[in-house]
Formats: C-alpha cells, structure tokens, sequence
C-alpha cells in the first residue's frame, strides 16, 4: 500500500513539473489597406444591343479585415465618382451630370461588405454587401475569378487580392436616363490588392 502511495505521489509531481502544452496557434485577423495602384473598377454596359460601354474608376481606397480561422470578413470601399474614365471626354462630362452619376450631389460611392464566403484551401469565393450609389444603397455580391495571398517582394509584406464580377440595375439607383436603348444592367469587374497592415 505504501509502494502505491509512493508510485502516485511520483506520478502527481512529475505531471506536475512537466510545462503545460502549448495550444496550436491560430491565424490571426489581419487587416490590409488597399493597394490604390492595383484597385480599380471596370463597369460594363449594352449601347444598343450592339456594342458594350466601358469605363473605369479608380484608383480605389478602402480597407479589409480578413479572419481566416473564423471564416470572415470586412471590407469597405470609397469611390470618387468624378474619376469616371471611358476614354471619350465628352462621354465623361456626360455621366457626371445631374441624371447619370450626379457627382456634384454624391461625390462618393461606397461597397461595404461583411459577408464572405471561402473554399475549403481559405480561398475568398464570394463577398456580399451594400453598394451606395448617388445616396441609394443596394445589395451587391461579387464572385471571384480569382484569389490568391502572397508575400510582396518589394513590400515585403503579404498582400491578398484577386478580380470580382458583379452586376446591378441602374434603374435602382434612379439612374433611368437612354433607357432603354442603353441596357439598364451594368456589369462590374474589381480588380483589387489589399496590403496586409498588422504584423505577418
């Protein structure tokens, strides 16, 4: 009985003195600022049901929050609507009036989103929010085509980011003006690159 005792009590201590182990750590949140040289918008449009309007905003500023271990998301994005780009300076002095973009009124649009879907390897698939445009707020989800996270060899850092396809109606946002022989659903395309802020 007394050799148990001893047994046990050497068993205790020695559990004892062995240093607790360590939980497996868990990747963190990170937040990124976007890359303004590598965010930009493109939107598309039918002219006529023959050819396709293209213009670009850009560059982009906003901000992302990514939590990969939770499998979630923020991001939030300001757009100077005043640097609508079509190539056609008098099709750019056409959307900034009063019953297209009507950027004197509403000089920013704005997506926020806080809805994120990821694949099974923590790819970003999906990012759904609320897209703002000339005081009007909608829903808006853009897939990706793609997405990859990579350390940038110049900043030295890691920077996540890929290109996101959406669409929505115009007619939504009040904005009616050549309906209908300019189509009422504006493709959009999103390149974007976030820079990752916290410590890697």
């Amino acid at each position: 009985m007394t050799r148990t005792l001893i047994a046990a009590g050497l068993v205790l201590l020695t559990l004892i003195a062995l240093p607790p182990a360590r939980a497996q750590a868990l990747p963190q949140p990170s937040s990124y600022d976007l890359d303004r040289s590598h965010t930009f918008v493109t939107f598309e449009v039918l002219h006529f049901d023959t050819a396709t309007i293209r213009g670009r905003f850009g560059p982009l500023d906003g901000q992302a929050e990514l939590d990969l271990a939770a499998r979630r998301g923020r991001v939030q994005v300001a757009v100077d609507t005043a640097q609508v780009s079509t190539g056609l300076p008098v099709l750019d002095a056409l959307l900034k009036r009063a019953d297209l973009l009507d950027n004197q009124a509403h000089p920013k649009a704005y997506f926020v989103a806080e809805s994120f879907e990821f694949d099974s390897q923590g790819r970003v698939t999906t990012v759904a929010g609320e897209f703002t445009l000339r005081g009007v707020s909608r829903g808006l989800a853009l897939k990706a085509e793609r997405w990859r996270c990579y350390r940038n060899p110049l900043y030295r850092r890691e920077v996540c980011g890929g290109d996101f396809v959406g669409e929505f109606k115009r007619s939504d946002f009040g904005i009616t003006h050549s309906l209908p022989f300019v189509a009422d659903t504006v493709r959009l395309l999103v390149q974007v690159e976030g820079i990752r802020q916290s410590s890697p």
